[in-house]
């Protein structure tokens, strides 16, 4: 969820969509969203008269937190989020906002005049859910409209992207033309729809001397066609989710891309008794550090890091303050939110730059320094600022050392359970004792 605090200098900071962490060898385009075809419409604001184009997204949701303090979740599987605006905007006039979203309280043990509420409105809500399920429908029975009207037309006239050969009659000519001669496939006619602006895409990349599958410039179009024809580059990029919109696989289920349907579907197929996991290896989890860029695949190894080359020792405050693990969740997610933001976590000092800030840390001794529990203890740090930060999964509870060590306690006896001497114990046991008196009572009745 994103996250809104007020600074001195820049009056507000915020983070509208969860961040990331580079992955190693990471090359490939961030998730995909759901599809999103170009519109003219206009998207209003829930609260008030603002309204903005569809590119500019952005500067809608950021009005919203900032002004309105309403955080849309999961936007980017939103089908058709004009008209999802103005369904809740007509709600919101019907009914309070409370009644349908999440209240999310910020500073929630400080000042009742600090305390602010911040508002998630998010498919937990049924209507919510059912509005996303039927913009979806809507959006896939467009889509399958269309593809059926291109496949019925007769009309079609294209130039090959590549030679002089016209195609004419139905698209489904084009595209078997460039398989067939130049190796140049995007996939079956049936598969692809809204194939015209598809296909106005890759000769714009074309004629702007730009290759179809890793996006490089040439100088000029002798050039372009040799490295495409030596890299097997005659091909466009299954990575690039620009893409997507042309494919029918991709409108089927909310939230799905065709990577995923495809993974499903291939599943279905895979005999469950050739299932052989002897090659299967696990990729090492890297946790980066809380000051630079540092990764390492062990958490002691991480820690050490902290330690020696920031001097940050999160194990002995953990221990100092006896924190909790939720207070270790909310800490660490604090130091990170200040660090991304050029600010000091130790005074909240705010800086140009992360570097102009880190100096700052360094040369005030502000590392180990942390500011009032009730700064940083708040329900707005539970939210990670990075989405996949390894370093939370591998906090503990402060009270698991302590169970972990063994008790030292001298008055409690401890009792062998290999005795060697077995002759002594039969002589001094319970058992034998008590038969003995037995045989003594019997004597004297007799």
């Amino acid at each position: 969820m994103a996250a809104c605090e007020r600074t001195a200098d820049s009056g507000r900071d915020s983070i509208l969509e969860p961040l990331s962490f580079p992955e190693l060898g990471a090359g490939s385009p961030s998730t995909p969203s759901v599809v999103q075809y170009p519109s003219d419409e206009l998207l209003v604001c829930l609260f008030c008269s603002e309204s903005v184009p569809l590119l500019q997204k952005d500067t809608l949701l950021r009005h919203l937190l900032l002004e309105h303090k309403l955080v849309i979740a999961d936007i980017k599987l939103i089908a058709n989020l004009p008209r999802y605006l103005v369904y809740w905007k007509g709600r919101f006039l019907e009914q309070p906002v409370p009644d349908f979203c999440s209240v999310i309280k910020t500073n929630s043990t400080g000042p009742v005049e600090k305390q602010e509420d911040y508002f998630l409105l998010c498919d937990v809500l049924p209507e919510d859910r059912i509005l996303r399920e039927r913009l979806q429908q809507k959006r896939l029975e467009e889509v399958l409209e269309q593809q059926q009207k291109e496949r019925d037309d007769c009309y079609f006239h294209r130039l090959c992207l590549f030679c002089s050969e016209e195609c004419t009659g139905n698209r489904a000519c084009l595209l078997n033309h460039m398989a067939r001669e130049h190796s140049f496939s995007i996939g079956l006619p049936d598969n692809i729809v809204y194939c015209n602006e598809f296909l106005d895409m890759l000769q714009y990349k074309l004629d702007n001397l730009q290759c179809l599958y890793c996006e490089k410039i040439f100088r000029d179009k002798s050039t372009l066609k040799d490295h495409m024809r030596k890299k097997a580059h005659r091909r466009i990029n299954a990575n690039n989710h620009v893409y997507d919109r042309f494919y029918v696989i991709n409108y089927l289920e909310l939230g799905k891309t065709w990577e995923e349907v495809q993974s499903e579907d291939d599943r279905e197929l895979v005999d469950v008794e050739d299932d052989d996991w002897s090659d299967w290896e696990a990729h090492p989890v890297s946790a980066v550090c809380l000051f630079c860029d540092h990764q390492s695949e062990t958490m002691d190894q991480i820690y050490t890091h902290m330690k020696d080359s920031h001097g940050f020792d999160l194990h002995n405050l953990k221990m100092e303050l006896n924190l909790s693990f939720y207070q270790q969740v909310k800490l660490v997610n604090y130091i990170r939110r200040q660090i991304h933001q050029s600010r000091c976590y130790g005074c909240q000092k705010k800086f140009d730059s992360r570097a102009d800030m880190m100096d700052h840390v360094i040369s005030e001794g502000h590392v180990m320094k942390l500011p009032e529990t009730s700064t940083w203890d708040q329900p707005q740090y539970y939210f990670p600022t990075y989405e996949n930060d390894a370093l939370l999964c591998t906090l503990s509870d402060s009270n698991d050392d302590e169970d972990n060590e063994p008790c030292h306690n001298e008055d409690i006896p401890v009792i062998a359970e290999d005795i060697s001497d077995l002759k002594v114990l039969k002589q001094n046991s319970v058992l034998n004792q008590l038969l003995k008196n037995r045989g003594c009572f019997r004597k004297d009745d007799a």
